[in-house]
């Protein structure tokens, strides 16, 4: 099993050979790891990085390495319980990396309220702020963007920034944060309403309907 060394986590040289084996689903690499545990190295591969890049958005560059070694920690633990009928894993490692995101949620509140004091937006990976407004416009302010997310209620911020900035379809939040797809749509509309409606109209954000969606609520 990985292991966390100063909050990171942390693979054996047995898991990166297993990493270079062959392409096959998420799905069948769980499966495998339940009788050769190394072979869960093959997810972490595929998705730390992303996993992080989300985490330090919302929490900072340090809190991240904690939030996806613990994500890790926990899916190889419920690996038994996994259901292989779904392929992909990501929504699924999402999904418990939110849980546990969510446990920082006045940490998270107070970092992006820091930043519409200060201007600074403590502990952020490179690019970050930068990333956070890219999508606004030249007038728009970043500290605007982050005192509306910071408004926003947690069940609501956790559905709006897996589409922004995770880039999971409205399927795939369904899936990460178990609820039916008619209630992702209508917490990313409120969500989006209310950002909208403190930048004036302009959504930095730029959620798209995903593919498939019929604009039904």
């Amino acid at each position: 099993m990985p292991t966390i060394k100063e909050g990171r986590y942390v693979k054996s040289h047995a898991m990166a050979d297993v990493a270079e084996a062959s392409p096959s689903s998420d799905a069948e690499e769980i499966e495998r790891s339940r009788q050769e545990p190394e072979r869960f190295a093959v997810l972490f591969d595929r998705y730390g990085a992303r996993l992080h890049r989300y985490a330090a958005r919302r929490l900072g560059d340090g809190e991240a390495d904690d939030i996806v070694a613990e994500t890790f920690l926990v899916a190889f633990r419920q690996r038994d319980g996994y259901d292989l009928g779904r392929s992909e894993a990501l929504p699924w490692l999402y999904g418990i990396a939110s849980n546990l995101i969510r446990r920082h949620r006045r940490a998270e509140v107070s970092r992006y309220r820091t930043f519409v004091r200060t201007g600074v937006l403590l502990d952020a990976a490179d690019g970050v702020a930068e990333q956070a407004v890219e999508r606004a416009s030249a007038q728009m302010s970043g500290r605007r963007l982050a005192q509306a997310i910071a408004g926003l209620p947690a069940r609501d911020r956790d559905v709006l920034l897996l589409v922004a900035w995770a880039d999971l379809s409205y399927e795939q939040v369904a899936d990460a944060l178990g609820l039916p797809v008619g209630t992702v749509r209508s917490r990313l509309n409120r969500a989006r309403t209310k950002v909208k409606r403190a930048l004036g109209g302009v959504n930095p954000t730029d959620v798209h309907d995903q593919k498939g969606d019929n604009g039904d609520e």
